[in-house]
């Protein structure tokens, strides 16, 4: 089984920055490992559904990101350390939520289900 483990989320000031980090570890029944996966961020605020935020390819080649966070959060990976990272600039109150990584095998994709590998999540709090 992979596991995935978030940190860097706390509580931060509208217009501030945030780094968020993905510790991944072990391996899929058919030996694939962190680095053969697409990695994705999602995040959910209180009372809505989880939503996509931004996805990057096993090989760092290709990016996908959320209309809301473009230009101010990017995603990347160092396969090296088994981590993915979300840097999140220029932060808004709305950017409020649990943030969570998640992995997959497939094409790159901004669905949720087609994940097979979730975090617990970390909570970012924006304040205005």
């Amino acid at each position: 089984q992979v596991q995935l483990v978030e940190s860097g989320g706390g509580l931060v000031q509208a217009g501030g920055s945030r780094r968020l980090s993905c510790a991944a570890s072990g391996r899929t029944s058919g030996g694939y490992t962190f680095s053969d996966m697409n990695i994705g961020w999602f995040r959910q605020a209180p009372g809505k559904e989880r939503e996509f935020v931004a996805a990057l390819t096993w090989t760092g080649t290709q990016t996908l990101y959320a209309d809301s966070v473009k230009g101010r959060f990017t995603i990347s990976r160092d396969n090296a350390k088994n981590s993915g990272y979300l840097q999140m600039n220029t932060l808004k109150p709305e950017d409020t939520a649990v943030y969570y990584c998640a992995t997959d095998l497939a094409t790159i994709t901004t669905i949720s289900r087609n994940y097979d590998y979730w975090g617990q999540g970390t909570q970012v709090t924006v304040s205005s």
